[in-house]
């Protein structure tokens, strides 16, 4: 193995103040409830359509009001860590205790993906990796092997397409209800997370997760490590304010290289786990994080064990 340069990593860590989560998902259907602001978003058409009916001459008030609900939105579909279009996990629920999840999206890659999963092996962690539907068919070895080796293996969309959040409700379940059952029939377990493509999303992916038993999840932090070719940036942005119940995102699939081409998803990771073991954290999985709390029975996410 290639050396690797060190990566500063944080020793004090901040305890996370209490975050509302949405009810643990079960992975069946469930009614869908709209949030306040696509209620009140509804409410307006209708109040602006019964105004134009009565008072013509208020239809530029009308459309106006009109005009701002769809940009409220807009912008709220825009933030991937937003609850204002529906749940979202943003952090484990409080009964993570001291537990943090690794998330791995974009794969499976044929190249990063073995590499990720030997260094998760040596740390002793479990990670959650969101998979593209395509790309499990291209390689379902990995998928086979994310599993067997205890992780968890959870829907990021059939094809990652770039206009997903542009998707109408029809568009979105095809994409979404492939993915689920190609992941299903390749890992045997059925995915109870959905991640979006870049976490951009519409009003309409609520009700279609609802009806597949699926939960959004975003995550506490990312460190853009697609983008920047530098580990000890993408490190120090992940670990800033590094807390207990913290889902972290860094990428498998699409992962950039630094000088030497080589993933800097390697290096990062390295240097989360460590992080995570020096504060005593555990890596867990979203799903096993739905589970009734108890303690952590695994390792730290920390190196192994001198031999």
């Amino acid at each position: 193995m290639s050396e690797r340069s060190p990566v500063e990593t944080p020793t004090a860590m901040p305890q996370r103040a209490p975050t509302p989560m949405p009810a643990p998902t079960t992975g069946t259907p469930r009614r869908w409830k709209p949030t306040p602001l696509i209620a009140g978003t509804a409410t307006l058409h209708v109040g602006a359509a019964a105004a134009v009916a009565l008072a013509p001459a208020s239809w530029p008030w009308a459309a106006g009001g009109v005009i701002a609900s769809h940009l409220a939105l807009t912008a709220a579909g825009l933030w991937p860590r937003s609850t204002l279009l529906g749940p979202n996990w943003t952090a484990l629920p409080e009964s993570a205790a001291s537990q943090i999840a690794i998330t791995i999206d974009d794969g499976p890659h044929p190249d990063v993906t073995p590499r990720v999963l030997d260094l998760l092996d040596q740390h002793g962690a479990r990670a959650t990796f969101f998979c593209i539907g395509d790309e499990a068919r291209r390689y379902p070895q990995w998928i086979e092997a994310i599993v067997a080796r205890g992780h968890a293996v959870e829907n990021h969309s059939q094809r990652h397409r770039h206009h997903f959040s542009l998707l109408g409700p029809g568009a979105l379940r095809r994409e979404i209800d492939a993915a689920q059952r190609t992941l299903t029939d390749i890992s045997g377990t059925r995915p109870l997370f959905f991640r979006a493509p870049a976490g951009l999303r519409n009003p309409f992916l609520e009700p279609v997760l609802c009806q597949l038993g699926l939960t959004l999840a975003s995550w506490t932090r990312r460190g853009f490590d697609t983008r920047t070719r530098d580990a000890a940036v993408v490190a120090r942005r992940l670990l800033r304010g590094l807390a207990p119940r913290d889902i972290l995102l860094v990428h498998d699939g699409h992962a950039a290289r630094d000088l030497r081409g080589e993933p800097i998803v390697l290096d990062v990771l390295a240097a989360v786990l460590r992080a995570a073991a020096d504060a005593g954290l555990h890596c867990t999985t979203l799903r096993a994080a739905v589970a009734p709390a108890a303690p952590p029975d695994g390792p730290k996410c920390g190196p192994p064990a001198a031999v």
